[in-house]
């Protein structure tokens, strides 16, 4: 079992990997599912509501600490090379950085940011609302697997 430091950062690592898959996982089967059903102008409106609202310290803190999280885990990983859990550290580090964060970045947030510029009952809303609703979904699917496998890897290192 990993010892010091590493354990707490392992904790801390499962604890917050884990809650952000919970958030992309009931984003993805609860949430996308009743906007997708909804009218497009309506799920327009809502989506754009909602990603207005993600900006907000509550839902940031913990996004954006989870990745300062895995890259000081990375980072002191790489750095001090433990004897036990350096891969399962620095692979469940990657996963969130990459799969989470970086997905985020490259995928959702572009979609997002298109989004946000088209008012929610024009027709080129209308139009891109289907295929918002099945890339984003897409994607983020990807960043609650991505998530829960570093979840489950930061969990191995502490074995």
């Amino acid at each position: 079992m990993i010892e010091g430091p590493y354990l707490v950062l392992g904790v801390l690592g499962v604890l917050a990997t884990g809650l952000m898959a919970g958030v992309f996982y009931a984003f993805s089967v609860l949430v996308m599912r009743g906007l997708g059903a909804l009218p497009p102008a309506q799920g327009v409106a809502a989506m754009k509501a909602i990603n207005t609202s993600a900006l907000t310290p509550a839902f940031m803190a913990v996004f954006l600490g989870t990745g300062a999280l895995c890259a000081v885990i990375a980072v002191v990983t790489f750095v001090l090379w433990p004897e036990k859990g350096t891969v399962e550290l620095l692979l469940g580090s990657g996963l969130y950085l990459v799969g989470a964060f970086g997905v985020t970045v490259a995928a959702n947030v572009p979609r997002n940011d298109t989004l946000m510029k088209l008012e929610a009952g024009t027709s080129e809303a209308v139009r891109y609302w289907p295929t918002y609703v099945r890339e984003w979904t897409l994607w983020n699917h990807i960043r609650a697997v991505a998530s829960m496998a570093a979840a489950v890897t930061y969990a191995l290192a502490l074995v």
